[in-house]
């Protein structure tokens, strides 16, 4: 309940502030596991992905935020969870394969902290590690834009992708950045699409 309302307060304020648009909401599946993944510019990535899905988006927030007593208590209410990063956190990978083993949508930013500049940073392998142990489809999106006032807001979904298990049955770091770098080479195709037409 609280999450809807959530989403429906931000969607009058990103339409009223920004050139909101989106695509490829077919692409994510209507019901099951699965992995949204995208790249992360601002804190507000998570809004913009939630905005455009039809289904709730439980994603993974980066564990300073929990440091504040109201976002403590609003981050779980809205189905967000914490996240240690710069280190492997296995607490935060159990939850994320509950939820998908839960049949729910887990949202990620693959690179595990936010580019500055806008240029795609190299992933951290949870994603794909996510997306192999679990068997969940992985859809990848590209935000396009900046958060400027009445700038163009782009967000568009591509074509899911399921990552093959390695042929040895062991996910080595090796071949997880392989897997990772399939990933982000899908929404670097969506980021170039998208600024191309526009």
């Amino acid at each position: 309940m609280l999450y809807r309302f959530c989403m429906f307060v931000f969607r009058l304020i990103w339409r009223l502030f920004f050139r909101w648009s989106h695509s490829g909401v077919e692409h994510i599946p209507t019901s099951g596991a699965a992995l949204i993944c995208a790249n992360h510019r601002t804190w507000a990535d998570p809004v913009t992905v939630g905005l455009a899905c039809p289904r709730q988006v439980h994603f993974m927030a980066k564990s300073e935020l929990f440091r504040f007593p109201l976002l403590n208590w609003l981050l779980p209410m809205v189905g967000a969870f914490p996240v240690r990063r710069g280190e492997p956190d296995r607490t935060a990978l159990r939850r994320g394969f509950q939820l998908l083993a839960d049949g729910k949508l887990l949202g990620m930013f693959p690179e595990g902290t936010r580019s500055r500049d806008g240029s795609l940073r190299r992933a951290e392998p949870g994603a794909a590690l996510l997306a192999v142990k679990s068997g969940a489809v992985l859809v990848p999106a590209a935000i396009i834009g900046d958060y400027r006032l009445r700038s163009p807001l782009t967000l568009k979904f591509g074509p899911p992708l399921r990552l093959d298990p390695p042929p040895e049955g062991r996910t080595g770091s090796t071949w997880l950045a392989g897997q990772s770098e399939q990933v982000m080479e899908r929404i670097r195709r969506l980021m170039d699409d998208g600024e191309a037409a526009g």
